[in-house]
């Protein structure tokens, strides 16, 4: 997510427009939808606290680490 991020603010500046938002699907359960992050979450632990019937959610920590680099991103 952080890598297509990245490439969304890249294309803005390089047209010098502003990137208007995001949306993420976040949780604040310790759930296992999306890999990477601190924790380490890999695709072998995705079946363990896979809860959503939609789209995949970050968990806690992945989505504070994940606004923390949006943030740095958008200086």
């Amino acid at each position: 997510m952080a890598d297509e991020i990245a490439g969304f603010v890249e294309v803005h500046r390089r047209l010098g427009t502003h990137p208007g938002g995001i949306h993420i699907e976040v949780s604040g359960d310790d759930v296992t939808e999306c890999v990477g992050g601190s924790a380490g979450v890999s695709e072998a632990d995705l079946p363990a606290r896979y809860r959503t019937a939609c789209d995949p959610r970050l968990n806690a920590a992945q989505s504070v680490e994940l606004a923390t680099r949006v943030a740095e991103m958008l200086r």
